[in-house]
């Protein structure tokens, strides 16, 4: 496939870029002790929904500033339409945009209102609702969390068992989530309970909104094995959560919740997050770095394959959204996508391993080989292979749905 740009599509990207150079505020820096984090939520430093809330004024306010800078243009919620925020951007001019932000480490704002919950509602949302919740996400004024996951649902999302009651023009939720990526910092949930619980487990669900301020809403952060809080568990004990913030039909918030699943972007943030990597690696290697092992022979063979395989997570994610810019939905491909971007997250963690050796093990990031980032990595990448589906469903996807194998 030919991935050029054309002459169009080259100029966006250079307009991208001169809109990055001077208007990304010059007081917004990195967080330097996690600037090399490989984390692909974590640009290089830097946590929007952290940044907007941070007590470092100078943090507080960039991150601010850049979100009203997208904002101006519509870059928040790019492929939105312009009513409701959005700069109406092809799937194609969106990929380049994001991957230009990439490109010069600077964070996208509001990511999970903006991809996931922003076209949701788009798609299956009411007038009121996409009035109310639309514009805030569109200017950086409202973040989200996913409240799907369960403690004891494992992968099987379907079994979950937080409930909702109907009384009156309310739902009545008790139940708990797990899991939630970025909940602490996030002003509305969107979560999956369950409204019939006679009904099979795929057909009695139904799709809430909820405000994280809600009495009987309590959101406690969890500490990973790096020591960082990304996640939260929510425990919700008789909220009350308005009908007016059901999205969709009654017991049908399963098939809302795969149209989310599928607006998830194409994986540009981890290919670039692993070129970049990869990069520093080789120069430090070349530079003759003083933590790197004295026996490192196979070192040029590893980074040659891991070199190859990024090209090859580039151009899954090129394909994806080419799948997109022909009107088709992709279907399997993201299973694609996630499966090779999470396996090679631990290959190039072991090529870390192989050329720092024991040094590899030193985890302060003030003082590790290229601040620690294949140390970290090696953990993170234990959660990329469940995070959004486990590698044996994944596999299972692209078995059943994209070789048409039979089920067993």
């Amino acid at each position: 496939m030919n991935w050029e740009d054309t002459p169009e599509e080259a100029a966006f990207r250079e307009e991208v870029r001169t809109f990055i150079a001077e208007r990304f505020p010059a007081e917004y820096t990195p967080d330097t002790l996690a600037e090399h984090s490989l984390e692909p939520e974590d640009v290089w430093g830097y946590n929007w929904p952290a940044d907007r809330r941070s007590d470092d004024p100078a943090r507080r306010d960039g991150a601010q500033r850049w979100a009203a800078a997208l904002a101006e243009r519509g870059w928040i919620t790019p492929h939105w339409p312009a009513e409701y925020g959005g700069a109406g951007l092809s799937a194609l001019r969106e990929f380049i945009l994001q991957e230009e932000m990439m490109r010069a480490r600077v964070p996208t704002v509001n990511g999970i209102g903006a991809f996931l919950l922003g076209p949701t509602v788009l798609a299956h949302g009411t007038e009121e609702q996409k009035a109310e919740h639309l514009p805030p996400i569109a200017r950086g004024e409202r973040t989200w969390a996913q409240g799907f996951s369960e403690p004891g649902s494992g992968s099987d999302l379907a079994s979950l068992r937080t409930k909702a009651v109907r009384d009156g023009d309310d739902y009545v939720v008790n139940g708990q989530k797990v899991w939630t990526s970025l909940g602490v910092q996030a002003d509305w949930l969107f979560v999956l309970v369950r409204t019939d619980p006679e009904a099979p487990k795929h057909k009695g669900i139904t799709f809430l909104l909820v405000d994280t301020a809600t009495p009987g809403v309590t959101v406690r952060p969890i500490t990973d094995i790096r020591g960082d809080v990304p996640f939260a568990e929510v425990f919700f004990e008789d909220a009350r959560i308005p009908v007016a913030n059901r999205v969709g039909e009654e017991n049908r918030g399963w098939y809302v919740a795969m149209d989310a699943l599928s607006f998830e972007r194409a994986g540009i943030g981890a290919t670039v997050k692993f070129e970049q990597a990869l990069s520093t690696l080789v120069t430090y290697v070349k530079e003759n770095g003083p933590y790197l092992r004295p026996d490192r022979e196979r070192l040029r063979h590893e980074i040659a394959r891991r070199y190859a395989e990024v090209r090859v997570l580039y151009n899954l994610a090129r394909y994806t959204v080419s799948k997109q810019v022909s009107g088709e939905v992709p279907g399997y491909e993201a299973s694609v996508n996630q499966l090779f971007g999470a396996e090679l997250a631990s290959r190039l963690a072991r090529t870390g391993a192989d050329a720092f050796g024991p040094n590899a093990e030193l985890w302060d990031r003030a003082g590790g080989p290229l601040g620690a980032a294949f140390t970290h990595l090696r953990l993170d990448a234990v959660a990329a292979t469940f995070l959004g589906g486990t590698t044996e469903i994944q596999r299972n996807v692209i078995a059943t749905r994209g070789l048409g194998l039979p089920r067993s």
